[in-house]
């Protein structure tokens, strides 16, 4: 375990300004509080706030943000208090360590929206001091380093939660050191077979490669020599999951990926950096569209270098990033190396204005009521490779790849989005769909009282444009579920003789109101235009059960038993609601196992979505109703899986009995050949939940040849 006085000397040589008391207090009252506690591996739960300091002493944060990492887990895991905190270490630190505490007793209905509130209050911390992120991600990057005390099951949520969300954050942030690690180590919990292929292969030709490395190094440093240029030149082996990647994406095989090793050099300043590059482009011969020069026009996470890929000294393609000391440190720490180390000091402006898409998250978040759409919101603003447009009048604007006219739309204000009709780019008409390209001029034609339409939903990108449409179809279907509500009231209300207009005024209503869960009346009439309750269940609250209602009940219940003799579905079942018609979404066919959701659809019963599925996060909030899997059911579900593989004789025989040998019953198949040597298999195989279809996708992936298995949405 890490002693606090090796954290105490690296903050000292960092920063002889620090408070170094603010920290070892800190310290103390962590050390008092967790006394007792212990971690999975079954050591002093105090080591884990120790390292947690220590990963930030590494980033040279402020004597705050290691005070605050030493005590991020007392208010959520220990007796102490928020006051407590706030009395003993002052408002900065207490605003920190609150940012950072995850919402574990917050009582919300799954885990899923726990993770979602958990990540939405770290945005909205985030946006108000970055600090609180450095400090998660440090955190996560502990807790990663530690994940095999966990069960195998919970390894890969974390693993998969630390892939979706932290290491995308910080690479948003341009903390790229640790965005590595948390990947390798996700991929490693998440598909060790390939993991473990990766590293033997690299670990093999280890030897040969370092030899490789100090040859080309020897090249690079001669010919810079030659020019007098002072530099340090740098070979490293690409990390695992990036290999990867490039694997399943470009349908590679290890041997044919290029680019396993990559060459840096380092040098004093700007211009040096490209002369560097003039003497390598004369050295070797450029590939055409493999140059980036990124100290120009910088990432959106302020990363510059110059990036190239040559043909090197044995006929290989070369990878060499150029850059400075200072872009270099820039590069590894990412917003933490804007962060001034000074006490009192905060981020530059510049910085600032760099990680503004914090501050549009945290705009659009409150359009989110949903915790799934919340979260594939957040992981859209995550991955963001980005085009750069210009307005008519030459303004620079920054959207993801693949945004679209209606984005553009929607980035310049809601009301331009509301109402587009129509865009020219560089000066044609193009349809809203069209995907926009950098250096592309947009201009957006709008018309009065137009309004957004729903398609849409199926084409744009940015969260502020999705939020913003669903917001108008939301508003517009309440105004019709309300229309509709109130006329199926009035007619039911006529029907036992009751007058439902007057009814509305009487005290009794607001209690009414108050016993369904809502909040006014117009929520109460809009529910039952939606088909969430029916006019009955009102009128009942008013008038006492009638006979004739009861007889209507009888011959009804006569009429449901011979329905569900004939066709019995026991798969799923509606929370608070029997004998209702289900059926499944085709698009994300949900097996048990799946978390799932429910959708109300007007004369055709619940649909049940996967509550991942990119049609059920299009839908309105107000039709969704809680469902839930009937674990005796004993039915099985159809899913459908991609197999990515080398061809070879026999292949399709051998995946074809590899499922069956795992009871699962194969309904459809289709394989394709490639160019490239490769087949592309699709399945629909019948199984029982998503631990049978687990056992299945293991039993291909053993298959020679099979390169990737995957399930699939349609």
């Amino acid at each position: 375990m890490i002693r606090i006085n090796e954290i105490v000397d690296k903050i000292a040589k960092n920063n002889p300004d620090a408070d170094l008391d603010l920290i070892e207090r800190a310290y103390i009252y962590s050390a008092r509080v967790h006394e007792g506690q212990n971690r999975l591996s079954g050591e002093p739960y105090l080591s884990h706030p120790l390292e947690v300091a220590d990963i930030l002493a590494d980033m040279k944060l402020d004597s705050v943000s290691i005070a605050a990492g030493l005590l991020h887990d007392v208010i959520e895991d220990t007796h102490a208090t928020p006051e407590d905190i706030k009395n003993v270490f002052g408002e900065e630190v207490f605003h920190i360590v609150f940012g950072v505490t995850k919402l574990g007793a917050l009582p919300l209905d799954s885990s899923q929206a726990r993770q979602a509130e958990s990540i939405r209050k770290m945005i909205l911390a985030m946006a108000d001091d970055i600090r609180v992120i450095l400090i998660k991600l440090a955190d996560r990057l502990h807790n990663m380093r530690t994940i095999q005390f966990h069960k195998e099951s919970k390894r890969k949520e974390i693993a998969q939660e630390t892939l979706d969300i932290y290491s995308p954050i910080a690479a948003r942030l341009g903390i790229y050191r640790m965005k590595k690690e948390l990947e390798d180590i996700s991929f490693m919990n998440l598909n060790y077979s390939e993991y473990s292929k990766i590293k033997s292969r690299i670990t093999q030709g280890r030897k040969e490669s370092e030899k490789y490395i100090e040859t080309v190094k020897s090249f690079i440093q001669k010919k810079m020599m030659e020019a007098n240029l002072k530099c340090e030149v740098l070979g490293r082996f690409k990390h695992f999951f990036s290999i990867y990647q490039k694997m399943i994406n470009q349908q590679l095989e290890f041997k044919d990926i290029y680019d396993i090793i990559a060459f840096r050099i380092i040098l004093d300043a700007i211009p040096q950096c490209y002369e560097a590059l003039g003497l390598l482009h004369s050295m070797w011969k450029p590939i055409p569209k493999k140059f980036k020069d990124y100290i120009a026009v910088p990432k959106p996470n302020m990363y510059q270098a110059l990036h190239t890929t040559v043909i090197g000294p044995f006929g290989e393609r070369v990878e060499i990033q150029i850059r400075t000391w200072e872009l270099d440190r820039i590069a590894k720490s990412g917003i933490a190396a804007h962060w001034s180390y000074k006490e009192g000091k905060y981020i530059d402006e510049k910085a600032s204005k760099a990680f503004s898409w914090i501050q549009d998250l945290v705009e659009d978040q409150e359009n989110f009521g949903d915790p799934n759409e919340f979260l594939e919101n957040v992981r859209i603003d995550l991955f963001p490779d980005e085009v750069y447009l210009f307005t008519p009048q030459g303004a620079i604007k920054t959207l993801p790849r693949g945004a679209t006219p209606v984005d553009f739309a929607y980035l310049i204000h809601s009301e331009v989005g509301n109402q587009c009709t129509g865009a020219k780019v560089n000066g044609r008409m193009v349809p809203l769909k069209t995907e926009l390209e950098t250096g592309n001029t947009i201009e957006i034609i709008t018309s009065k009282g137009h309004h957004p339409s729903k398609d849409w939903l199926n084409f744009v990108k940015t969260v502020k444009a999705r939020s913003r449409i669903r917001h108008w179809i939301k508003v517009q279907e309440k105004e019709r579920s309300l229309t509709l509500g109130r006329e199926m009231c009035e007619k039911a209300f006529r029907k036992y003789r009751l007058n439902f207009n007057e009814t509305v005024k009487s005290d009794k209503m607001e209690r009414v109101i108050a016993d369904f869960g809502f909040k006014s009346l117009d929520d109460l009439i809009a529910s039952v235009g939606y088909g969430k309750i029916t006019p009955l269940q009102i009128v009942r609250k008013f008038s006492p059960k009638t006979e004739t209602e009861e007889e209507q009940k009888s011959i009804l219940t006569k009429v449901i038993g011979r329905v569900r003799k004939k066709k019995p579905r026991k798969g799923v079942v509606v929370k608070g609601v029997d004998d209702i018609l289900i059926k499944f979404g085709r698009c994300c066919e949900p097996v048990p196992g799946d978390a799932i959701t429910g959708y109300i659809t007007r004369g055709y019963g619940v649909t049940v979505h996967r509550t991942s599925c990119v049609n059920a996060l299009k839908m309105s909030p107000e039709r969704q109703i809680d469902v839930e899997w009937n674990i005796d059911s004993g039915e099985t579900y159809p899913v459908k899986i991609r197999v990515r593989s080398y061809d070879r004789v026999g292949l399709l025989a051998d995946v074809s009995s590899n499922i069956s040998k795992n009871a699962a019953n194969i309904l459809n198949a289709k394989s394709e050949a490639n160019e490239d040597k490769t087949v592309t298999s699709l399945f629909t195989i019948a199984v029982e939940d998503t631990d049978h279809l687990n056992r299945v996708l293991s039993a291909i992936k053993k298959v020679k040849n099979v390169q990737e298995v995957k399930r699939i949405d349609h």
